[in-house]
């Protein structure tokens, strides 16, 4: 049994921890070949190229530059993406019959790929749904609501979900907004498929010398956001908390991530000074889970105007390292119902800095408190967000491979 994987995640190194590395590893325990398709940027200067380990196959496929870069170079290598993938699919697996076609979002132009597998191979096709464009790109103003490029991404999206035998979605709030904002999908082809990961056993607190490593105050509580910095976390309230952040007695706030808005919290850092906020540039994976398991507090971020359900990955490192979630955020997203209803963080909508300060003294004055919504989160994420459960509900869209183990 063959499946095909399409991302745009960077996927060298498989046996790295994190939702797609974890999805494809867990496929290939189950006995299927996976055979993974996602992007060598032209920054790296490497070519296209084919690494078989056994039951995974990477095909590393050279494009333009799709991540930390400007909307335009983006839009224009998001644009010849399929047509890349396609050659390179055709050139490196030929021969090779697919019996399932999994994609993830973004991007929504996968089209022309989902049609020939489809038409030459009848394959099965599942969307893993992680980004609703264009209207999040509508909500922060980078697009505009019926422009002739809204229309074309429009219409790209509409035909995938067409193409598309199921939807797996994040959270009901995306099942319920994919259904209400496109009538003529049928309920039976979206489901859950939540963001999973392999979550691994935290035996014990990590070294506190790590504080040392980033000059962080060894008697501080230490809040970390991690991840993008880009337009839809909101980056004029992480400025904001920024500014504010002196409030909270004994604390630290550690910034660590890349993105298009990076250098503006940088310059930011740079004119205030504050004594207790750092930023750091991306860290390599092991790292950052050094950093998470000192940490006490894993923060969120998402810009107030999103009108669709975001549910941030980042969710489920912080879960595993049983840290407490503050989280500032749009109204919309169900995130905040899942953070209050399993007990493992607190929540204020972005732009409310009255309300985000009150929660992350909370936080920080309060041991009990962070300990308790920690173990919440860790039991919550064992419970729901566990790859090795949550995978069968892929598999049971290959009814072949049922026998496997």
């Amino acid at each position: 049994m063959n499946v095909l994987f399409l991302t745009l995640s960077e996927m060298e190194d498989v046996h790295e921890r994190g939702i797609y590395t974890d999805l494809v590893r867990e496929l290939a325990r189950r006995g299927l070949n996976v055979y993974v398709v996602f992007p060598r940027e032209k920054r790296t200067n490497l070519p296209t190229e084919l690494i078989d380990l056994k039951n995974i196959k990477l095909l590393k496929v050279k494009t333009g530059n799709i991540t930390k870069t400007g909307f335009i170079e983006k839009g224009i290598s998001t644009l010849l993406i399929e047509e890349q993938y396609l050659w390179a699919i055709k050139k490196y697996f030929a021969g090779v019959h697919f019996d399932l076609v999994m994609y993830s979002t973004p991007p929504i132009t996968f089209e022309r790929v989902i049609k020939y597998f489809k038409r030459k191979h009848r394959s099965k096709t599942y969307l893993v749904l992680k980004d609703i464009f264009p209207q999040n790109a509508v909500d922060i103003e980078i697009l505009k609501k019926g422009s002739l490029i809204w229309r074309y991404f429009r219409r790209k999206e509409r035909n995938l979900y067409q193409l598309s035998d199921k939807i797996g979605c994040m959270s009901e709030g995306n099942v319920r907004y994919i259904l209400e904002h496109n009538h003529k999908i049928k309920k039976g082809k979206v489901e859950i498929f939540p963001n999973s990961i392999e979550p691994i056993e935290i035996k014990e607190m990590g070294d506190r010398q790590v504080f040392e490593k980033y000059d962080v105050p060894s008697d501080s509580t230490l809040f970390v956001y991690g991840g993008n910095l880009g337009r839809p976390q909101g980056i004029d309230f992480l400025l904001q908390v920024i500014d504010h952040f002196y409030q909270i007695e004994n604390a630290h706030l550690l910034i660590v991530g890349s993105g298009t808005e990076y250098e503006k919290i940088r310059k930011h850092l740079k004119k205030i000074m504050p004594q207790n906020v750092t930023l750091l540039k991306e860290l390599p994976k092991s790292e950052y889970d050094q950093l998470l398991s000192v940490a006490d507090v894993g923060l969120i971020f998402l810009d107030h105007r999103f009108t669709i359900p975001n549910f941030p990955s980042r969710l489920t490192a912080y879960m595993e390292h049983s840290l407490p979630v503050l989280a500032a955020t749009d109204s919309r997203t169900d995130l905040k119902d899942v953070l209050l209803n399993s007990e493992c963080g607190l929540w204020s909508e972005s732009g409310d800095i009255e309300g985000f300060i009150k929660n992350a003294q909370s936080l920080a004055s309060t041991v009990d408190l962070r300990e308790r919504l920690g173990r919440n989160g860790r039991h919550f994420l064992e419970q729901h967000y566990d790859i090795r459960r949550n995978i069968n509900i892929i598999m049971k869209h290959l009814p072949l491979a049922k026998g496997a183990t």
